[in-house]
């Protein structure tokens, strides 16, 4: 019976290490690695045979660790659950989740080794901050929805006295007066345009989704991107990605994300440059699509990243704070999400959009692919 349970429990573990469900490291008394799992080599983007034998401590420095996962510290009983820690190396980012343990001999009740889990739960962390910015965005629109009523009714009354003032004021010749009254109008038109920004995003507008390619999506508003970057001379690179599938999304309201996008990256470039517009299926994320926009600005600064989507945060002098609120609700409502991330050459706001799978309208237009282009 001994026999058969030791054989079992090896079957077992041959098959946890070869799952792929979690990443496993397996170290002996030395801290050499005794084992390690297919998924920890394809997280780490190495090989097994490469560090069977060989110090731990060679294996993470190899791997981009900034930070040991575990130490020697672990053989003497240090143990430890449910850690979690950011992993970068190449431009990847991971968030993981560990777990270290002991390997004792039960003859001897010694220390014989020490093992590592690794989770990568870097998607449920993601779908939680998808679900608190979601709750924030209803709060901040019942409270932006109560307020723009409220606005709305005295600056109509207010706005239609003026217009009869100001047309009094011109039967009576007194021009400089009714110049006042325009300014006085064009300020109140403007207040009225933020109340329509607050009732945007605080109702939601219909969602009309629609089989259609990213391509088609793009090649129709080029040509107003392409006339804004004219005037500050900038130049447009289009990198489409032929083939790409299409993919269920409200075509309009996609287009007025990237119309913004574009247009806050062309302000950014005060002394010209490029924006880019990239279509990318993402090894890492291949459930996605990932439309980046991108410019060659000076950046963001880290202090305003983390607040950059917050409502009514701007750092332009007439600006409302609104647009990018607006813009990733919109994304949100298609189930994807937008990233803003600095390179080396200046700000890149990313739309992840999901592919076909969970979605599915029961009316369809399709749309044609793109081909690169420079406008």
């Amino acid at each position: 019976m001994e026999g058969k349970r030791e054989r079992y429990n090896r079957y077992f573990a041959n098959r946890y290490l070869q799952a792929g469900y979690e990443g496993v490291l397996i170290v002996d008394h030395d801290f050499r690695i005794v084992e390690i799992s297919d998924t920890f080599c394809s997280m780490f983007h190495t090989e097994r045979s490469r560090w069977l034998d060989q110090p731990a401590e060679q294996l993470f420095e190899q791997t981009g660790w900034k930070v040991p996962p575990m130490d020697r510290s672990l053989l003497r009983g240090c143990i430890f659950r449910n850690r979690t820690v950011d992993w970068s190396h190449g431009g990847r980012v991971l968030s993981l989740m560990l777990d270290g343990d002991i390997l004792k001999d039960d003859n001897s009740d010694g220390i014989v080794g020490a093992y590592l889990i690794v989770r990568d739960v870097s998607n449920l962390i993601m779908l939680e901050d998808h679900v608190r910015q979601s709750d924030r965005l209803k709060t901040i629109g019942q409270i932006a929805a109560g307020t723009a009523h409220e606005i709305r009714n005295p600056l109509t009354a207010i706005r239609g006295f003026m217009q009869l003032l100001g047309q009094t004021l011109k039967e009576r010749n007194m021009f400089k007066e009714g110049e006042y009254v325009k300014i006085m109008m064009s300020e109140l038109d403007r207040v009225n345009e933020l109340v329509n920004e607050f009732l945007l995003l605080s109702k939601p507008k219909e969602i009309k989704l629609t089989l259609t390619t990213i391509g088609t999506v793009l090649h129709e508003i080029l040509p107003v991107i392409h006339n804004e970057a004219l005037l500050h001379g900038i130049t447009v690179h289009h990198e489409s990605a032929p083939g790409l599938q299409p993919i269920w999304i409200d075509k309009e309201q996609l287009k007025q994300v990237f119309l913004n996008l574009s247009k806050n990256a062309i302000e950014a470039m005060s002394k010209g440059g490029t924006l880019t517009i990239r279509e990318t299926i993402e090894p890492d994320r291949p459930a996605y699509l990932a439309i980046t926009v991108q410019d060659t600005g000076p950046g963001i600064p880290e202090d305003v990243m983390e607040r950059i989507f917050d409502p009514f945060f701007t750092t332009k002098p007439n600006g409302t704070g609104l647009g990018l609120s607006i813009c990733q609700k919109i994304v949100h409502d298609m189930g994807g999400q937008l990233e803003v991330a600095n390179s080396q050459s200046g700000a890149s706001f990313i739309v992840w959009l999901p592919l076909p799978a969970a979605i599915v309208p029961d009316d369809a237009d399709g749309g044609g692919a793109a081909d690169n282009n420079v406008v």
